[in-house]
């Protein structure tokens, strides 16, 4: 039963009328369903593309997942905790870290900016700093002089090349600077390194040294703050915090991925991203509108034969269902329609760059797009809902229509 059904939608779907109100407002639902579709497919694309980019640009120095004691007791701890660390699967690398404020001192200028005290082993391993140097190297952890690896914009800012000394003023002792007159802690440092993240946090604001002169300038004595670990696979970082959690006391340790690290960004990129889905939903909305009065129509027109069916022997709900058909047949070329075309403008993009972006000013080239299967089955799966949901008034229509009335009057 539903295949004739089917059958008689194709039919009445693939008829050649002439052309009259009623076809033009169908052929405009499925253009409307497809420029809609294809709407939606492109910006989430876009979407896709810039989410895919700020992360990767967020979390390139960041680590996969940060362990930091939180207690007097969660630091005495930090040197126990390593054998849970390094049993955890996926794990790539861990090194232990401490950071906190310095004033930079260069040329008469002074610059507050964060320091991270690394092991240089941790620093190649963890951070994978080489993939990030623009100038120089990674500093030794056994060198004469203390080594210093920053960033380009701060480099660019303070006039700072490798080999050039650098002064690093701690407020590690501000008690005793201030109460009894003693010299507030300061380190020569030489850089090392220049390195070019494209995450403006680090560039110009971060600087790494190692690890026993950051724990003496910002008065960690021997200990340190936490871990930071790199995985295999960032996607897994929420397992692993998991697992770790489980293991280490919540009170003396807080536990972050690369995505906690930075919630409140993605969360405002996931609720664009929703936004702009609602809003542009709105078109393929107005063409399922079309497809009600198409259908509507349609019923008017064909009642004589819907009558003539009913009379063959046609139940009400096969009736129902050769509209609901129609309207998911409406739909699916729309859908398809939309794929195609949303298709071929991502393949423009990559292609010719119809869409090219100053490098000056945001870093990138040309305006970044990435598909993902699960854009086309929500997309694909809402418009074709939507159709079937538009066709359900009609389809009801349809089969109330009583077969004796429909054939003595029409």
């Amino acid at each position: 039963m539903n295949k004739l059904a089917f059958f008689i939608a194709m039919r009445y779907a693939r008829s050649k009328r002439k052309l009259n109100f009623i076809t033009i407002i169908s052929v405009l639902s499925t253009l409307g369903i497809a420029i809609g579709v294809a709407a939606l497919i492109i910006v989430l694309s876009v979407f896709n593309g810039f989410s895919s980019l700020v992360t990767s640009f967020l979390i390139s120095l960041d680590p996969h997942i940060r362990i930091e004691a939180m207690s007097n007791a969660g630091v005495q701890q930090l040197d126990s905790i390593e054998s849970v660390i390094a049993k955890q699967p996926g794990l790539s690398a861990y090194t232990p870290y401490a950071s906190g404020k310095l004033l930079l001192r260069v040329a008469g200028d002074v610059r507050v900016v964060t320091a991270k005290a690394v092991p240089a082993k941790g620093l190649k391993d963890v951070y994978q700093m080489d993939r990030y140097l623009v100038d120089g190297g990674l500093y030794n952890d056994d060198a004469a002089a203390p080594g210093l690896v920053l960033g380009r914009a701060l480099a660019e800012y303070i006039g700072a090349a490798p080999g050039d000394t650098i002064t690093l003023v701690s407020a590690a002792n501000i008690e005793a600077v201030i109460g009894q007159g003693a010299l507030p802690l300061v380190s020569k440092t030489v850089v090392t390194g220049v390195f070019y993240s494209k995450n403006n946090e680090y560039d110009i604001g971060v600087v790494f040294l190692p690890m026993e002169e950051g724990q003496r300038l910002l008065g960690y004595g021997n200990s340190y703050q936490g871990f930071d670990l790199r995985l295999t696979d960032e996607q897994k970082a929420d397992n692993v915090k998991e697992l770790l959690q489980r293991e280490l006391p919540k009170e003396q340790f807080g536990i972050k991925t690369w995505y906690d690290l930075h919630s409140d960004l993605f969360t405002v990129m996931v609720i664009e991203r929703w936004a702009a889905y609602m809003l542009l939903s709105l078109i393929v909305l107005v063409a399922v509108f079309n497809i009600l009065a198409s259908l509507t129509m349609t019923v008017i027109e064909k009642k004589r034969n819907i009558g003539i069916m009913r009379a063959m022997g046609m139940t009400p709900q096969m009736i129902k269902r050769i509209y609901l058909f129609h309207g998911m047949i409406i739909g699916i070329m729309g859908t398809i329609g939309g794929f195609l075309l949303g298709l071929f403008v991502y393949w423009l993009q990559i292609t010719y760059v119809i869409y090219p972006l100053d490098p000056t000013k945001f870093k990138i080239s040309a305006l970044p797009v990435q598909l993902q299967l699960s854009d086309f089955l929500v997309v694909g799966l809402a418009s074709i809902g939507l159709s079937l949901l538009a066709a359900w008034l009609p389809a009801k229509r349809a089969a109330n229509i009583d077969a004796l009335d429909a054939i003595r009057w029409e």
